[in-house]
């Protein structure tokens, strides 16, 4: 193959990638501002709705542990293939649900079909390249994919205004197709047969438990974890928070979060031009430190009483760095276990959801009067993430 072919066929497999990686954004995103108007639908509760995003995240999180596994067992393609078709057909089921139990074991199960295109891309892109052009190439797959925040949540807005909030569940079942069929006709298998790993429940947990006793494994896949925890707490009540207390309009709420997902765009620029010139472990300690100045912004913002402001500019800046987190100690991680990239990459996902869900969770129980809790949650997550890299990790 040609150097020229070969860049072009990088292109194509960037912008094909960043449209799998959507899916779960679009998912969660398109989904946040009818998040109010399904509470009043279905007579429930916003606690009773934020839930359902909760175990959308906790079936994504168990739905990674098992996913990479079998992609080092079977080939990345089949699992992208099969885990596509569920989540298409799962999405379907979510806009026909009729009362918030259902729409909540749905979301369950959808999040579990989800987690295999999410974990799998980071296994086929590290077969394909080394640790610092693996971040490079993540950086930019981040980029197209964060193309589905910056419009998920305006579309999900104005779609619930003009045909309701289950418009979102037939979009978004619309956008599987799609992204099935470029699947289908463009993804090759990047995983030989005589590179994979014979598929037995007791090597699994064996390789889990090596990852985990490992202790620079551990601070890794932590200092990630509680870095996105940060960001689903914003996720779980941000969109009660701008419309219930600061008084913006459900169309106008999606604006808003734009203004998170252009600062990840110019984070995600930035390490994508700069890691192999500076290295993953740099990128990553400028990611935590931002963070960590706009976990201590929000809280300050909060005791000094700024306003709407006070909080969409600290949140906009914690959210920018999460690209920049999560590739770089991604890369970290996997670039120390290449012969099992796909079990690996699903401990990584499964933490970061797995934590995002439990404190998501605790967040959803907390009094929704005022921002307080929100803020609070973020910084300690931003603490506890610089934590895990300074004391565990920065040796990787």
């Amino acid at each position: 193959m040609t150097q020229q072919a070969s860049s072009k066929l990088s292109l194509q497999l960037i912008l094909i990638l960043g449209a799998i990686a959507a899916l779960t954004p679009f998912a969660i995103d398109m989904y946040l501002p009818v998040m109010p108007s399904i509470a009043k639908d279905f007579l429930v509760s916003p606690s009773a709705v934020q839930v359902t995003l909760t175990a959308y995240t906790a079936g994504f999180s168990f739905g990674q542990l098992i996913h990479g596994p079998l992609a080092d067992s079977y080939g990345r393609r089949p699992m992208l293939i099969a885990g596509t078709v569920c989540f298409m057909v799962l999405t379907v089921f979510g806009a026909l649900s009729t009362n918030i139990t259902e729409l909540t074991i749905i979301r369950v199960a959808q999040g579990f079909a989800g987690a295999a295109a999410a974990v799998i891309i980071g296994a086929l892109v590290r077969d394909m390249f080394e640790r610092e052009e693996f971040s490079r190439t993540m950086s930019f797959v981040t980029l197209v994919m964060t193309i589905a925040p910056l419009i998920a949540p305006v579309l999900g807005g104005h779609l619930s205004v003009w045909f309701g909030w289950r418009a979102v569940f037939w979009a978004l079942a619309i956008f599987s197709v799609i992204v099935l069929i470029s699947i289908l006709f463009k993804i090759k298998e990047t995983l030989p047969k005589e590179k994979r790993i014979p598929f037995h429940l007791t090597s699994i947990i064996k390789n889990y438990k090596r990852l985990l006793s490992n202790p620079v494994a551990f601070g890794l896949v932590c200092c990630s974890g509680f870095s996105f925890a940060g960001m689903f707490t914003f996720l779980t009540v941000g969109s009660f928070v701008y419309i219930d207390i600061y008084g913006i309009s459900v169309e106008t709420f999606g604006y808003y979060f734009c203004l998170n997902i252009l600062c990840m765009i110019l984070f995600t620029s930035i390490n994508g031009r700069f890691v192999k010139r500076k290295g993953t472990h740099w990128m990553l300690r400028l990611g935590l430190i931002v963070q960590l100045i706009a976990g201590v912004l929000l809280l300050i913002g909060q005791w000094l009483d700024l306003g709407l402001w006070g909080v969409v500019i600290p949140v906009a800046l914690f959210i920018g760095t999460l690209s920049t987190i999560g590739s770089n100690t991604m890369a970290c991680l996997l670039s120390s276990y290449p012969q099992m990239a796909g079990t690996a990459s699903s401990l990584g996902g499964t933490f970061r959801f797995g934590i995002g869900s439990i404190v998501g969770g605790l967040v959803a129980l907390m009094p929704d009067s005022n921002v307080w809790p929100m803020a609070l949650t973020m910084a300690s997550c931003a603490i506890l993430s610089a934590g895990f890299y300074w004391f565990l990790a920065r040796t990787a």
